[in-house]
């Protein structure tokens, strides 16, 4: 896929199991939802919604260095520090080893740089932007913007292109583009105090899915984790979709009880 260097096999493997697997419901998820089914212009995202005051986090790897890959890997850490997953989603692209192609901070540490130059595939296609989680909310910063007055971001994930800056769409989607894919990403709201993330259940256009954002959401500024590899762990929606490794993940993490 163009969206990754280097990984268009991989993709075009996921792409056949990015379905996923069913995950049974808990009571706690149905008593305090997250994640919800919607609808746009006749096709449906599942849309996950995250407030500042909640414990969201970005993950990569354990304690060991190893990359937790999957769901399922990352839901298991959890449980044995006393945590559990209430939510999912791979964010942002990576290499074949999985390590990030851009930004990438995790609990205040930067494990890799900022990538600010055009390039190949749609991380490259200019603007691209980072995903920031700072102590007082939630942020989409266009990637030389963020390089130029770098945010004291907790987590941050760089991936691209901006799907909405400003209110403005990409200038490079086009309505008619043929160009399908199961996609994913997330918007943030004006105050910072929300964040979205969503996932087509469809193949679905850049341009249709940036809409989504703006229109439907009212998100003035949104980023694109990734497409065809794109993938959801939601309990409460019964999906716990499955595939070959992820690389960053974002998840959100609740005490256990």
């Amino acid at each position: 896929m163009a969206a990754r260097p280097g990984l268009a096999a991989l993709s075009a493997l996921v792409l056949v199991s990015v379905l996923g697997a069913m995950a049974p419901e808990s009571a706690d998820a149905a008593e305090n939802p997250c994640c919800r089914e919607t609808e746009f212009e006749g096709q449906s995202f599942a849309l996950c919604t995250v407030s500042a005051d909640q414990d969201l986090r970005l993950f990569l790897s354990d304690e060991t260095g190893e990359v937790f890959g999957t769901f399922n890997r990352l839901e298991t850490a959890l449980e044995g520090q006393g945590s559990r997953l209430i939510f999912a989603m791979n964010a942002g692209m990576f290499h074949s080893d999985r390590a990030p192609v851009g930004l990438y901070v995790e609990d205040g540490e930067e494990r890799a740089g900022i990538v600010t130059r055009e390039g190949p595939g749609n991380f490259g296609l200019l603007p691209n932007g980072v995903f920031c989680i700072a102590e007082g909310g939630f942020s989409v910063v266009e990637s030389r913007a963020f390089a130029e007055t770098p945010p004291a971001c907790r987590y941050a994930t760089q991936s691209g292109p901006m799907l909405v800056i400003d209110g403005t769409l990409h200038p490079r989607f086009l309505p008619d583009s043929e160009s399908l894919y199961v996609r994913n990403g997330v918007g943030v709201s004006d105050d910072g105090q929300e964040a979205w993330f969503v996932i087509s259940d469809q193949p679905v256009t850049f341009h249709l899915f940036a809409r989504y954002f703006r229109d439907a959401l009212g998100a003035n500024n949104a980023l694109y984790f990734d497409g065809s590899v794109s993938r959801l762990y939601a309990p409460e929606l019964q999906r716990a979709d499955w595939g070959l490794p992820l690389g960053p993940m974002v998840g959100l993490v609740a005490p256990a009880g």
